[in-house]
């Protein structure tokens, strides 16, 4: 039986019914094999929004929701040398291997990574330049994303960019959706 809240969504608004310790404990499963699975339908997009955002040299950039860290290390590469990425991930899996991706690029004094949820981000307000997030949006219960959002715009300096890459349900319905 649906609650009041599941009611008060229009139709067709899929509900986030994990918690973020299910949520944490699927991406800590799935972190080896990740890149596998979603590089080849996920990349093209991420690197569409990562071109959007545009980061500049010398600016301070926060990716929600980093997996693996490849576009971390883009990110900080476009930010160049006095740039600084920053990200947050719930999986403590994913921050492992993006730190040890990161590390290999040789951008560890660029890049800070920390393990969080996104609805609490520890940044002061107004920090960033831009931020960026790609598939996690998806991973937020319909009442929280209004939270989620109010916090990046927390964190983001007035003018600043956000570029979010997310499934849509416009097109055909494919692998993708189905696994969201």
């Amino acid at each position: 039986m649906a609650d009041q809240d599941q009611l008060n969504y229009e139709p067709g608004v899929a509900r986030v019914f994990n918690s973020r310790e299910e949520t944490r404990n699927y991406y800590n499963k799935i972190a080896k094999i990740y890149d596998v699975m979603a590089e080849h339908s996920e990349g093209p997009m991420r690197e569409l929004g990562m071109t959007l955002l545009d980061v500049k040299p010398g600016e301070k950039i926060l990716e929600i929701g980093f997996g693996t860290g490849h576009c971390v290390v883009e990110l900080a590469k476009a930010a160049g040398p006095d740039g600084l990425v920053c990200g947050v991930d719930i999986s403590d899996k994913m921050l492992e291997m993006a730190q040890e991706f990161v590390n290999a690029a040789g951008y560890q004094d660029r890049v800070d990574l920390k393990r969080g949820d996104g609805e609490t981000l520890e940044y002061p307000d107004g920090m960033f330049d831009g931020l960026f997030t790609s598939f996690t949006l998806e991973l937020f219960d319909t009442p929280d994303i209004p939270k989620f959002l109010a916090e990046c715009k927390r964190v983001l300096k007035p003018g600043g960019r956000f570029a979010v890459v997310a499934v849509s349900k416009m097109g055909k319905d494919g692998v993708i959706m189905k696994a969201y």
